[in-house]
């Protein structure tokens, strides 16, 4: 009997416990969901809403817009519905497209497909999220263009403070009359960590393209092992963006036309003002300043822009191999240029189409780089002695000298 009587305590007691954690769970997931939201938005580049919320122990549902902070390109439209369980969430939903001023449907109006399917499982306890999303294949046709794309995959995986994604893109094919490009399958990884408020953070990206071939009459061109990566961040003092692009081999009437890589770095953008250029890009958004023209949101953004100049940036061309056994032609080329980020107050980046203006700008770079084993065939070209091995081009207040000489015109 004792037994007996404990039965229902313990049922209670276990009930209670497994309803706490339903709520708990459906707490976790609303908190999450929402500080990833702001974490991303933070980033200042788009616009993000989140309505029609309804939160519940059991399931929750919502929408969420994605949209640059300024114009009308386009607006993703992310629908989901939650399902919360003790220690886990699982998510589905649709995501749907809209392009252009009029928020066309890119699916089911452009393109007689639905919407593609996505889907993803929230674990409560380690705080992470893993989740995919199907593309289907399409064929766009318009009279003599035609657009054929084979499908894809992409899994997204992380918690808050570092995502990653995986994309593989199969093959797609553009076609106007004789000419036609194709391209891929294609591998995409990328990897954005961040701190709170994307004070700082870091992103990478690889793109890998396993074929690229563009033909038409008396031309055809097939490249393959594309590979191009980037890096991207912003610390305490500066933002640095690295980029890194490998040819792999471009072949011509059965021929390598080309080889070679490429890795170039800009540095000593000021992080402060960086900073201040998004915060201000949002409150300009807040205020509903979405329609401003280009011209006056250039001219609202400029003592923040210009700013970003304050600590000279540098560009460093660290590696250019081109290699090209066909024409019997290469190129190994170094060099820095620089940007002279003084006075800051005689530039304007207002009216960067007038000779003046652009004058003015062009003034304040400074560099050099070195050609080294220079082709004979150049050398003719600049006006050089035929033996000339090694070009040194130099910069100085916007003007080119090459080999200590005027740069000589270069299409007569």
């Amino acid at each position: 009997m004792r037994k007996e009587r404990l039965i229902v305590p313990l049922l209670v007691v276990l009930l209670l416990a497994w309803l706490s954690a339903q709520a708990v769970s459906s707490w976790l997931f609303e908190r999450e969901m929402a500080r990833t939201l702001a974490d991303l938005e933070a980033r200042g580049e788009i616009d993000i809403e989140r309505v029609e919320v309804e939160q519940g122990w059991w399931s929750s549902s919502g929408r969420i817009y994605l949209a640059p902070l300024f114009g009308h390109l386009w607006q993703l439209e992310l629908t989901y519905r939650a399902r919360h369980g003790v220690l886990s969430t699982h998510l589905d939903g649709e995501a749907m497209l809209r392009h252009g001023p009029n928020a066309v449907h890119l699916f089911g109006d452009s393109l007689s497909t639905s919407p593609p399917l996505w889907e993803a499982s929230y674990h409560s306890l380690t705080g992470t999220l893993e989740g995919g999303l199907q593309l289907a294949p399409l064929r766009i046709t318009q009279q003599e263009r035609e657009l054929v794309f084979g499908g894809g995959r992409l899994r997204f995986s992380g918690e808050q403070g570092n995502w990653r994604m995986r994309a593989h893109l199969d093959a797609w094919s553009l076609s106007d009359g004789a000419a036609r490009l194709e391209v891929g399958p294609a591998i995409l990884n990328s990897q954005y960590a961040y701190t709170e408020d994307a004070h700082s953070f870091t992103q990478e990206d690889r793109l890998q393209i396993e074929s690229l071939t563009w033909h038409q009459p008396q031309l055809r061109l097939d490249a393959n092992g594309i590979r191009l990566s980037n890096r991207t961040s912003l610390d305490e003092q500066e933002l640095r963006m690295q980029l890194a692009l490998d040819l792999g081999e471009i072949h011509a009437a059965e021929q390598v036309l080309l080889t070679g890589q490429v890795d170039v770095e800009l540095s000593r953008f000021n992080a402060d003002a960086i900073r201040s250029s998004m915060l201000r890009l949002r409150q300009l958004a807040a205020s509903g300043h979405h329609g401003m023209k280009q011209k006056a949101l250039l001219s609202e953004l400029e003592p923040y822009l210009l700013a970003v100049l304050q600590d000279s940036p540098r560009l460093d061309l660290q590696r250019l191999e081109l290699d090209s056994p066909m024409l019997g032609l290469s190129a190994r080329v170094d060099g820095s240029l620089f940007f002279d980020g003084r006075r800051l107050e005689e530039l304007s980046l207002l009216g960067l189409d007038e000779p003046t203006v652009k004058a003015r700008w062009r003034r304040r770079l400074d560099g050099d780089f070195t050609w080294y084993e220079l082709p004979t065939v150049v050398a003719l070209w600049l006006g050089l002695p035929l033996d000339t091995r090694t070009l040194e081009v130099d910069v100085g207040r916007g003007q080119v000298r090459v080999n200590s000489r005027p740069l000589p015109p270069l299409w007569r």
